[in-house]
């Protein structure tokens, strides 16, 4: 992998990251403060988008600063963290019809990161 755009990306995704771990915790802090009832609690509750927005930005523009071999592993990564999230949802789904217990929808996109970077750690071991 390019090392100075690695580390470029790197730079400019501490801050996004640092930023949605303060914003995360103050948001949960007044949530859990305020009225069950108040209006602010919605935008609260999504104010934490805002940075990972910004994180998604900066790992966009590293993907175009890749080289076409990195670029080919990390499209292999995400294919696998995509497909394998959707076969898993899609067959949990079926056992919560037959009285598995609900599953929140915040799971899932942790979730596909982690099989994204298995499937990047495939493909990566498949151009050694």
């Amino acid at each position: 992998m390019n090392k100075p755009a690695r580390n470029t990306y790197l730079k400019i995704l501490w801050l996004p990251l640092a930023v949605y771990i303060i914003v995360l915790i103050i948001s949960a802090v007044l949530i859990n403060i305020s009225p069950t009832s108040a209006w602010w609690r919605i935008p609260l509750a999504l104010i934490p988008v805002v940075p990972a927005a910004f994180a998604m930005f900066a790992y966009m523009r590293f993907i175009r600063r890749m080289d076409e071999l990195q670029r080919h592993i990390q499209l292999e990564g995400l294919a696998f963290g995509f497909a394998s999230v959707g076969l898993l949802t899609f067959s949990y789904g079926f056992l919560e019809n037959i009285g598995f217990p609900h599953v929140s929808w915040i799971y899932i996109f942790p979730l596909m990161l982690v099989l994204w970077c298995i499937g990047s750690a495939l493909a990566a071991r498949r151009y050694r």
